[in-house]
């Protein structure tokens, strides 16, 4: 997966997705101890969401089971509103997500994007590489030989 691009018409979805697959903690090492000022709209709140499943990709719908979210949504001093939902009970993963979607929505969206969806997306990008790379030393190749009597 390359980096997303943030000026598409699905910029909004690819930096959300990418903001509530990151790992809490390097989110908030990029983000940094010095939130933006905001009033919350939707303070971070935990529940679940029912995950719905396809055999095939094509067959009828099931439901999968639940699995917890956190969401949450605020608003910024220049009157920027953001919104996220996180996998988990992480709070502050929340609301940090809610955050960067507000600024991304500002003036500061490409100092926002160079600082932390840039090094977010391409530590994404190493770790689904690694992945596949370990994925692929498995692999085994199975083959027919032809016999002589047919």
């Amino acid at each position: 997966m390359t980096a997303p691009d943030m000026t598409a018409s699905a910029g909004r979805q690819a930096w959300m997705g990418l903001l509530a697959r990151a790992e809490p903690g390097r989110l908030a090492a990029l983000l940094g101890a010095d939130l933006p000022d905001h009033a919350l709209l939707r303070p971070p709140e935990i529940g679940a969401v029912m995950v719905r499943g396809r055999i095939g990709g094509a067959g009828d719908a099931f439901n999968l089971g639940e699995m917890t979210v956190t969401r949450c949504s605020l608003r910024l001093a220049s009157g920027a509103v953001g919104h996220a939902y996180v996998q988990g009970r992480d709070r502050d993963h929340a609301r940090r997500a809610a955050l960067v979607d507000a600024l991304m929505q500002t003036g500061q969206a490409a100092e926002v994007e160079a600082r932390v969806l840039a090094p977010l997306a391409a530590e994404e990008t190493a770790r689904r590489s690694a992945r596949a790379a370990g994925a692929a030393a498995t692999k085994v190749e199975f083959f027919t030989m032809v016999r002589g009597e047919d």
